[in-house]
Formats: structure tokens, C-alpha cells, sequence
């Protein structure tokens, strides 16, 4: 008779200490045996060089690693529809739990309940648990249950109920011995799944106590390397929220950890509002007439608009698979407004690029730039992209790091004029609002 076992599914949580689900299969009565599924569904969509595909994949063989040297365990990893592993795990295993940590975008949420669904008709429990945030769903919501849509009461309520909870670390350690004794689970090559080693690499994040303290007087100046570099590995869990908040209030930095809070205002809008992936927030904004023309897009995808830093984003976000905050407003803002394309098309091209792309801050932060989402900009702020150097990069470092032409004859012409786009997008937009 095989020996009842428990299992945990690793999925954007990709580290083995302060993982809350991990933690809780570890302290349960069997052994437990933990898996990844790379899932076709979602990499099917991937260019078959994706740098966040093979950063996860090089994460998943150090926790092999560390499994097999340490804990004479390993991780085992499965390629397909995980609905499909799960049929072929409990023909060879007797498995009495299936330990997860939440997910909260649409796809994951569906995938979730099928899953948990066809589990349960094999009597096997389903637990999943918070993981990747502070406060979800409707822990942070007005005094009338409706959730907050404006960031900053959202902020303040966040703050009031941070000082009510204890915050826990989930030390696994001493349960690491609890794994399934076995060394050579199944393991899987990049060309396994249809891909290779990407030329980007996602960086390590750098949260010293000088950039915390440093961070509102750097944060806004892209030739700074003055950003964490965290979101790559909030997004796949390489690092815990947890530990990260606890930096933030130790710095006393309230700038710091209120961008931390910002990713949880948009997780919850996505959780509250699932339509907001394809539809405008606010409705009105669907009636837009979008002029969507091909031939521009392509050349604000090149980095080739005639506006240095524009062009300067656009070609970072090409080259490297990052793109400094203050400058992803100004490409966001000149896409809808300059060229009056619509915030889909953006937004699609960053999920595709970004390497700490989250759909929930992707969405949200396209419908702030596009006046349609949760307290976005008003429809008439329109970044200028020429006075935006002067406060933004007055010595040209960046511009001249990512555009070294922009003062040649090479360099292309600008592609609207600043002052009759924004008049064009003034009209267009109360075409549709009035």
C-alpha cells in the first residue's frame, strides 16, 4: 500500500523559507512531495527566449538543488495543463492534500477552482493560503464593505489595520525534513517546454538601507540605478512581502513602502473589477475613437517617435526587459494621448516585455495613464515629453545611454507635433466623455 502524501504546488512563490502554504504542508502528518507545473496555457503565449521563463526555471533548479544536498529531497517539475498533471500525480501517488498559496488574476482563479473541483471528487482536500500580500480581497475595504477605488483612503485604512495584526515570518526550516525522501523527482530541460536561455537577465533587487532612505529624493531621475529592481521578484516570489514591508517600516521610509501598498490597491481593484483586464474602469471610456494606426505603434514599440525620452523607455524596456517608473508614465501617457492609441495595445506590448509584468499594476497603471481606470489622472493632463527631460534627465545621461543619436540627422523627425496632438486628444476625449 503506497504511503499517503501531501502536496504543495509552488507557483509565484518560488522560494522555500516564509511561504505561508509551503509552511503549513510541511507541519502537516505526511510527507510532502513539492511540485512546479509549467503551465502550457500560459506558455504558449511566450516568445521562446522569454527572459522570465528561464529566470524561473534557473530559480526551480537551485531549490532542487538545495532540496537534494540538504533535505536528500528534490522538487518535482511537470510540463502541461496542470488540470492534466493532476490526473497523472494521483494515478501514482496516494494524496490526501494538495497545499497552494492564492492567486488572484481571473485565469488563475478559474484554474484554481477547477482544479480544486476535480480534487474533490477524488476525496482530496484543496488548501490554499496567503502568501504574496499583507491584506487581499476584502480585508482593506470602506466601513460599508464596498472596496476602495481612490489609492489614498485605500492607503491610510491599509496603514490603520497594519498596526492591528502581528506580522509573522513562516520559518520552514526545522520542517524541511517532513519533504518526500527522494532525490530524482522529475526534472525538465528549457528545451523540454519549447524554450531557450535568454540573452536578458532579471537583476537582483537591492534593497539596502540607503536606497530606502534615499528613495523619494532618487526614485523620479531614470539615470539613477535608484529603483529595488524588487518587482520581478515580488511577481514570482522570490522574495517574501513579508520581510519586505518589515525593511520598509524599520527604514521608516513611508515613500518606500507606500509603492509596496500601491501593488496591493491594484491586486485588490483586479480581484473587485476582473472586467478591468479588457474594459475601461469607467465605462465612458470604451466609447473612445481610438485612431490605432499600425505604422505608429510600431514606431513607439522601436523607440523611434522623434521624442528622446520616449524613445530612451522604449528601448530600455527592448533591451533589458526593465523600464524606469517615472518614464513608463511619459511612453504610457504619449501612446494614448499623442498618438491616441488605445491602452490595450500598451499594455499588451508591456506584458509581453516586462519582466516584472503583473497583470493587476500593468492594467492599472495603463488605465491611470489613459484616464479610464481607479483614481486615474484627469484626461487632460498630457506630459509634455520635451519639458520631461528638463525635470527629469536635465543632463541628458539617460537619453544619451539608450538614444546616443538624438542629436543627429539620423534621428527621426518627431511624429506629432506637441501641441496639436494634445489638442487632438482633448477632443477625442470629450467627443466620447460629453
Amino acid at each position: 500500500m503506497k504511503q499517503p502524501i501531501n502536496i504543495f504546488w509552488f507557483r509565484r512563490d518560488l522560494r522555500l523559507d516564509d511561504n505561508v502554504g509551503f509552511y503549513e504542508a510541511l507541519k502537516s502528518d505526511n510527507p510532502v512531495l513539492p511540485i512546479f507545473i509549467f503551465d502550457t496555457e500560459i506558455l504558449e503565449k511566450l516568445p521562446e527566449n522569454d527572459a522570465r521563463v528561464t529566470f524561473i526555471f534557473d530559480t526551480l533548479q537551485k531549490m532542487r538543488e538545495t532540496l537534494q544536498k540538504e533535505h536528500d529531497s528534490s522538487l518535482a517539475i511537470y510540463h502541461g495543463k496542470p488540470l492534466g498533471i493532476y490526473k497523472k500525480l494521483i494515478e501514482d501517488y496516494d494524496i490526501e492534500s494538495v497545499y497552494t498559496n492564492h492567486d488572484y488574476e481571473p485565469y488563475a482563479i478559474q484554474r484554481d477552482k477547477d482544479i480544486k473541483q476535480f480534487l474533490s471528487t477524488k476525496n482530496i482536500a484543496f488548501k490554499t493560503f496567503k502568501d504574496q500580500v499583507i491584506f487581499e480581497k476584502d480585508e482593506v475595504v470602506k466601513s460599508d464593505g464596498d472596496p476602495y477605488v481612490v489609492y489614498t483612503p485605500y492607503m491610510k485604512t491599509w496603514k490603520e489595520r497594519f498596526k492591528t495584526i502581528d506580522l509573522t515570518i513562516y520559518y520552514t526550516n526545522s520542517y524541511l525534513d517532513n519533504l518526500v525522501k527522494n532525490t530524482r523527482l522529475p526534472n525538465l530541460t528549457l528545451s523540454d517546454i519549447g524554450f531557450k536561455k535568454s540573452p536578458q537577465e532579471i537583476a537582483d533587487y537591492q534593497v539596502t538601507p540607503t536606497l530606502i532612505q534615499d528613495y523619494e529624493k532618487t526614485r523620479n531621475f531614470p539615470a539613477k540605478d535608484a529603483t529595488s529592481r524588487l518587482g520581478p521578484h515580488l511577481r514570482f516570489g522570490t522574495v517574501s512581502i513579508r520581510k519586505m514591508i518589515k525593511k520598509a517600516v524599520a527604514e521608516r521610509n513611508e515613500i518606500f513602502w507606500q509603492e509596496l501598498i500601491w501593488r496591493e490597491f491594484f491586486m485588490q481593484i483586479l480581484w473587485h473589477f476582473p472586467h478591468t483586464v479588457t474594459e475601461s474602469f469607467k465605462s465612458k471610456y470604451d466609447r473612445i475613437e481610438w485612431r490605432n494606426n499600425e505604422k505608429e505603434f510600431k514606431q513607439w514599440c522601436e523607440g523611434q517617435t522623434g521624442y528622446p525620452l520616449v524613445d530612451a523607455g522604449m528601448r530600455q524596456l527592448n533591451e533589458t526587459g526593465f523600464m524606469h517608473n517615472r518614464v513608463r508614465m511619459l511612453v504610457g501617457s504619449f501612446l494614448c494621448k499623442h498618438l491616441l492609441i488605445d491602452w490595450r495595445w500598451g499594455e499588451a506590448y508591456f506584458a509581453e516585455k516586462l519582466h516584472d509584468y503583473e497583470m493587476a499594476s500593468n492594467v492599472g497603471n495603463w488605465q491611470w495613464v489613459a484616464g479610464s481606470g481607479v483614481d486615474a489622472a484627469p484626461y487632460f493632463r498630457i506630459f509634455n515629453p520635451t519639458t520631461q527631460i528638463e525635470k527629469f534627465d536635465k543632463d541628458l545621461k539617460y537619453i544619451n545611454t539608450w538614444v546616443p543619436e538624438f542629436q543627429e540627422l539620423t534621428y527621426p523627425d518627431k511624429m506629432v507635433d506637441h501641441k496639436e496632438a494634445r489638442e487632438r486628444c482633448l477632443e477625442t476625449y470629450k467627443r466620447a466623455l460629453n
